[in-house]
């Protein structure tokens, strides 16, 4: 009977007739399948079997393979058919889903887990074992282990129940499995009542207690409700107990604490340790030994075990330590520090040799095995990741910046206790780590005292005296020792740098150029690693600024030339990464990348830096392009600059200026024009104030420098522009215009004579300056541009035509070297005239490589 019209309800019943159910031949198909079939085919039935049928003699298939394998110890065999095993069930998932894990799959789960255990533990089998087999046996083992974790449950309640009724679902295969699994599910039922029924015993007395445990409470409440006795939530808190680190009765000494020492540190970097737990027994390992007064000497010996376990508790690089860790850390250092001030007698070293060392009490002095210097570095490295994976925008970062302070304590603590007992090249290596700290670092009291200026309070006049020197003077000697007693090239280095920035950062433009020229730096910083030529960018970005502040605006743009022209500013100062194609930088590579970073309270704000290069820029270039307004061969000052102008004459609407380039262009503009003081409202203003002038200590001074710059370049803009309209002009004129005092105007318009920019002389009597007519007409100039243009084009032409025809003779001779070379050539000079030259065409036809027409 078809299962569609069955009236039972039985799983049964269904399985068997659907395994039973015969196909129904389609009428018009008997001729062809006779002819097709002989006559023994025609007797056999085809039989429809169900996709649970075919999925579960699959598994008994490779479970049988497996079990044949395990019978002749081929591990190999055995790790392979398991795999295709795991991914068959993985198949018969939406099977096992609705019928549940066969009983026979874990059987095998179990009977494999026990048999893998057994040959592990035989140890003369596994040395019998070829190498395939015994790889195999390791991986398998694992493999399993990690599988068997979801089958928990079922494994246990297999080896729990009577293996007899499993064996019967088991070993005849899945159809003998379903005929017999009303006899596995009364006897799984049974044992499921018993637990069900056990599980309500345990819930009921587990409620009783309760409500008797809460009606105990109200009790005492009620009685004794003055006492202050407050309702506990969660019972009684579980008190772990500590492991024994030593055995009842034994005797502690040095030795059996250096053993114990041994063992834990045994277990340190193996897969599976606890390092919390490792870093509890060393600290209780301390406890033991302060206890039983053991000696500094061993308690030296522990402590550098427990940092070194903290620094250890992260295996992953990039990752940052935890704030408890961070805290337990200091505190550490802290202390063995204590130690090693209190006692005299302690020698540590890295040169020590295990064997040599002197932990227990005698006569003799302590000596030990370790470097407190690596420890700090460590530490202050430990310090940089914390900062750089921390949101600078956060309360966090300012939280954990405060730990600066305690950092810096250690390592002068560390820095007095070298200059006694360290050798000269430690000294030099922990005073490097106090310069880091320093030189970014802007001293406020000192220039306040350089100003003359005294505390508001007498609280802060007391507070300035009893400090300490001022930070020029600890960087002026730290560094001086490095520069005299250092051996390695990279400390010498990383101190010049810092020394110069702390220069620049103080406004001390002379000492800082004049250290970093007689360095020699810039000839051979490409060959330093990545973290030294960031420290060398961020110098020479700092030394631009100090300049600009100082009126230099030639060096301050040459400083920060190379920087803003390459387009990488935040990249190469260390301040963030660029987005990259892939094929650019593998994650590997931006992994490292980001380690380098500097953290945000050491950043050097690009909007600042961008600001001033493009006013230094506006202040040399705007002058050279009206001198140079007609002449084809004007090369360009700073590229950026130029493109910044070409992006504000592209917006089809000019409105008011927003940003700060825009501010900048806007000036520019106003400046081509001479007038200077729509220039200065651009360049100051109170959004510019804002966003970059007011983040200078000296904000006053420096606006009042470019202020005058802004008049004399501007002064010089209109000279250049409007000479041709003038046949004289007064200089008094010109001092109200540009409202500056004569002698300035005078001396600005004399170097413009002496250096041939400008044709004209003074006439003092009159206080005039009368104007040269020598400058070439308009026409004129774009008469020479159309000459020298089709030139360039004459030669491209003959060249052309000669590597199709050969040798052409006429406008050039060829050289012996099949070239062609121009004798002569005509160049426009200074003066306004012309002068002839020798020299050939280069690339870009008739302009030079660093030429180009604005």
């Amino acid at each position: 009977m078809s299962r569609f019209f069955a009236t039972g309800s039985d799983s049964e019943s269904e399985e068997s007739s659907s395994a039973d159910e015969i196909t129904p031949k389609a009428p018009g198909t008997t001729f062809k399948q006779s002819l097709l079939l002989s006559d023994d085919e025609e007797d056999t039935k085809r039989v429809v079997r169900s996709a649970k049928d075919k999925r579960f003699e699959e598994l008994t298939n490779l479970i049988k393979t497996i079990r044949n394998a395990m019978k002749i110890r081929d591990m190999a065999k055995c790790l392979e058919e398991f795999e295709q095993l795991c991914r068959a069930f993985l198949k018969s998932k939406t099977i096992v889903d609705k019928e549940g894990v066969p009983p026979f799959y874990i059987r095998l789960l179990a009977d494999l887990e026990d048999y893998l255990n057994q040959l592990w533990e035989d140890k003369e089998g596994k040395k019998k074992m070829n190498k395939n087999n015994a790889k195999a046996l390791s991986t398998l083992r694992q493999k399993i282990r990690k599988y068997n974790r979801d089958y928990e449950t079922e494994i246990a309640a297999y080896k729990e129940v009577d293996w007899g009724i499993l064996s019967q679902c088991c070993v005849f295969g899945p159809h003998s499995l379903f005929k017999v699994r009303s006899s596995c599910k009364q006897s799984l039922a049974q044992e499921g009542e018993k637990t069900s029924e056990k599980k309500k015993d345990v819930r009921k007395k587990r409620h009783k207690k309760k409500e008797r445990l809460e009606e105990e409470a109200e009790e005492e409440g009620g009685e004794e409700a003055e006492g202050g006795w407050e309702k506990v939530k969660g019972g009684v808190p579980l008190v772990k107990e500590k492991p024994k680190m030593f055995a009842k009765g034994t005797e502690i000494n040095t030795a059996v604490v250096v053993k114990k020492l041994n063992e834990i540190l045994q277990a340190r970097g193996k897969k599976g340790t606890d390092r919390a737990a490792q870093i509890e027994l060393l600290h209780a390992l301390a406890a033991i030994s302060q206890e039983n007064n053991l000696g500094q000497g061993i308690l030296v010996k522990i402590k550098f075990n427990i940092i070194a376990s903290l620094y250890d508790y992260n295996p992953n690089l990039a990752a940052f330590m935890k704030a408890d860790m961070w805290k337990k850390c200091l505190d550490c250092i802290d202390e063995l520090l204590d130690i090693l001030f209190d006692n005299n007698n302690i020698f540590i070293g890295e040169n020590i040799a295990e064997d040599s060392e002197n932990l227990g009490i005698s006569d003799q002095p302590f000596r030990v095995r370790g470097c407190i210097l690596t420890l700090v570095e460590r530490m202050d490295e430990e310090f940089t990741k914390i900062m750089q994976n921390t949101d600078p925008h956060s309360q966090e970062y300012v939280d954990n910046l405060k730990d600066e302070g305690r950092v810096c304590g250690i390592i002068d603590r560390l820095l007095s206790y070298l200059e006694t007992k360290g050798s000269t090249e430690e000294i030099c290596r922990i005073y490097l780590r106090r310069i880091l700290h320093t030189y970014y670092k802007f001293d406020y009291k000192a220039h306040r005292r350089s100003l003359g200026l005294q505390g508001e309070t007498k609280s802060e006049q007391d507070q300035e005296e009893s400090e300490g020197e001022d930070s020029a003077v600890i960087m002026d000697r730290l560094c001086k020792f490095i520069y005299a007693k250092d051996r390695t090239d990279r400390i010498r280095t990383c101190a010049i740098l810092c020394h110069i920035y702390h220069h620049a950062l103080h406004s001390r433009w002379y000492q800082a150029r004049d250290l970093m020229l007689m360095s020699h730096l810039q000839d051979n910083i490409q060959h330093a690693d990545p973290p030294v030529q960031i420290l060398y960018n961020r110098t020479m970005v700092q030394l631009g600024i100090c300049a600009f502040r100082q009126g230099m605006i030639k060096d301050a743009h040459n400083a920060l030339l190379d920087i803003q022209s390459s387009g990488r500013a935040k990249e190469l100062l260390g301040q963030g990464l660029l987005m990259r194609n892939m094929q650019e930088r593998n994650a590997e590579q931006e992994k490292i990348e980001k380690r380098r970073q500097v953290p945000f309270h050491m950043h050097i704000n690009l909007e600042l830096l961008e600001c001033v290069y493009l006013v230094s820029a506006m202040l040399l270039e705007i002058p050279y392009m009206a001198a140079h307004e007609f002449d084809a061969r004007r090369r360009m000052i700073s590229k950026q600059f130029h493109h910044q102008l070409r992006v504000g004459e592209r917006q089809p609407l000019l409105g008011p200026p927003e940003s700060m380039r825009e501010h900048v262009v806007a000036a520019s503009k106003a400046m081509k024009m001479g007038d200077w003081r729509t220039c200065h409202s651009f360049i100051i203003n109170e959004k510019m104030n804002s966003k970059v002038w007011d983040l200078f200590p000296e904000t006053q001074r420096v606006r009042e420098m470019l202020v005058r710059k802004i008049q004399e370049e501007s002064l010089r803009t209109y000279l250049f522009t409007y000479s041709s309209v003038y046949d004289s002009i007064s200089m008094e004129t010109l001092s109200e215009m540009f409202e500056l005092e004569l002698p300035t105007v005078h001396s600005i318009i004399s170097k413009m004579i002496i250096n041939e920019e400008l044709m004209a002389s003074l006439d003092q009597p009159t206080q005039t300056v009368v104007m040269h007519r020598t400058e070439p007409t308009s026409l004129q100039n774009m008469a020479l541009q159309l000459a020298e243009k089709l030139g360039g084009l004459v030669e491209n032409n003959e060249r052309v035509f000669d590597l199709k025809q050969g040798v052409y003779g006429g406008y050039f001779n060829r050289d012996q070297k099949g070239g062609y070379q121009q004798k002569q050539g005509y160049q426009r000079d200074q003066k306004g005239g012309y002068q002839q030259k020798q020299g050939g065409y280069q690339r870009g036809g008739y302009r030079n490589q660093n030429q180009s027409n604005y």
